[in-house]
């Protein structure tokens, strides 16, 4: 919730824990096990950056974020954390919401085109050799610019190859066996779903960047059921997100509030296998994009799912519980109460293990920029309804967005 210019997160019976706005582009971390409450934290955080013009981006893995849209339904639960938490301002509402798909199915279609993507950030995609990037970082220089699509792609690479002895003077040796690799490898970029994601229009990041006539931050949601099933391209597609906000947003500086706060779920698949040169690059954008006014909020089971460089530059934390079986979940849950301002009340670690779903261990960063000691709190629950929606609604809500047209 969004009160007295702050975002209300989680209580306790002595501690209110909040996020300051202007603190917020400190990016995030929301962590904890399956079915431990992760996502209703995603909720109240995203609905509380809307509720203070704060524009959202973020991603729906399960399907079961799209109930954004409408205002929430009061049951037991929800009713018994209103009244235990004494939130005496509490209503259920909906928010502006915006739902996008690459597959265009079940929200407006996210294009960019191959130049758009480049070389280095394809072959990711398409799991190539060394050799074979290098092989496809000259088809991109010989192109000069003219690739759009898959289609565009496969035509130049096999131009390329039918001369190939002509260029070799100038960029060096290029066989046939990879640009044939290149080539099977976009078929099996094709079957994933790769031929939806490239081409025109494409998407201008801006358009995320939008506020209702009330000054409400529009919530964008990626419908990313699907994308999710195919590990290499949701990975690079966050990735290829990443980088387009870094280079095309300007340089702002420290504002009162983020421009856009964007949260990615299941953030281990974005590091999952990342060649370390991938690694350096999300990092040193992790680093930098603070000063283009954009909060960054990464989901994960656990905190060691993240690099540690990027770890610590997530000031905002809330750790839900984390389940202890083998010697390597001890470890996971030392390294986790680590990193917390310690509490002399809590013994940080013990209280990580046995929190109860919805409960979790948060430290914010306070007006000086200085990690708040870690405080256990249960968290608010979310204004909007929870669970997905109908194809009815969601179409109605495509369908009335005037991106729909555009895109």
């Amino acid at each position: 919730m969004y009160i007295n210019d702050k975002i209300l997160i989680g209580k306790n019976d002595n501690y209110e824990a909040y996020i300051l706005p202007r603190m917020a582009n400190r990016h995030g971390i929301i962590s904890g096990a399956s079915g431990s409450g992760k996502t209703i934290s995603l909720k109240v955080l995203a609905e509380s950056f809307s509720s203070a013009g704060v524009p959202v981006f973020l991603v729906d893995v399960k399907g079961d974020l799209a109930g954004m849209c409408l205002p929430g339904i009061v049951n037991d639960n929800i009713s018994s954390r209103i009244n235990n938490l004494n939130l005496e301002n509490f209503e259920f509402k909906s928010f502006p919401t915006s739902f996008f798909d690459v597959y265009g199915k079940y929200g407006i279609p996210i294009r960019t085109t191959i130049n758009s993507i480049g070389p280095k950030l394809l072959s990711r995609m398409l799991n190539l050799t060394e050799a074979q990037e290098g092989v496809l970082t000259i088809v991109f220089k010989i192109a000069e610019d003219e690739l759009i699509d898959l289609k565009d792609l496969r035509t130049i690479l096999a131009y390329v190859g039918e001369r190939r002895k002509n260029y070799a003077l100038n960029y060096g040796n290029i066989t046939l066996q990879s640009i044939g690799s290149i080539q099977r490898n976009l078929l099996t970029l094709e079957d994933e779903g790769g031929n939806f994601f490239f081409g025109k229009p494409a998407l201008d990041i801006n358009d995320f960047i939008k506020t209702d006539i009330n000054g409400t931050g529009y919530i964008n949601i990626l419908h990313a059921a699907t994308l999710f099933q195919k590990p290499t391209l949701y990975a690079s597609f966050l990735l290829w997100l990443l980088t387009d906000l870094y280079q095309k947003l300007p340089e702002v500086g420290d504002l009162e509030k983020p421009k856009i706060a964007f949260f990615f779920d299941e953030a281990h698949l974005l590091f999952s296998e990342m060649p370390d040169y991938i690694i350096k690059q999300v990092t040193q954008i992790v680093k930098l994009i603070r000063s283009k006014g954009i909060g960054l909020y990464f989901i994960s089971q656990s905190p060691s799912d993240i690099p540690d460089e990027i770890l610590s530059q997530l000031g905002n934390r809330i750790q839900h519980v984390l389940r202890y079986y083998t010697k390597n979940d001890e470890k996971a849950i030392k390294a986790a109460a680590n990193s917390f301002r310690e509490n002399p009340n809590y013994d940080t670690e013990q209280v990580i293990k046995t929190l109860k779903t919805g409960e979790a261990l948060v430290s914010f960063q306070d007006e000086y920029g200085q990690p708040t000691v870690a405080e256990k709190v249960t968290i608010l629950p979310p204004q909007s309804q929870m669970g997905t929606i109908d194809d009815v609604k969601r179409q109605e809500v495509i369908r009335n967005n005037p991106l729909y047209i555009k895109y």
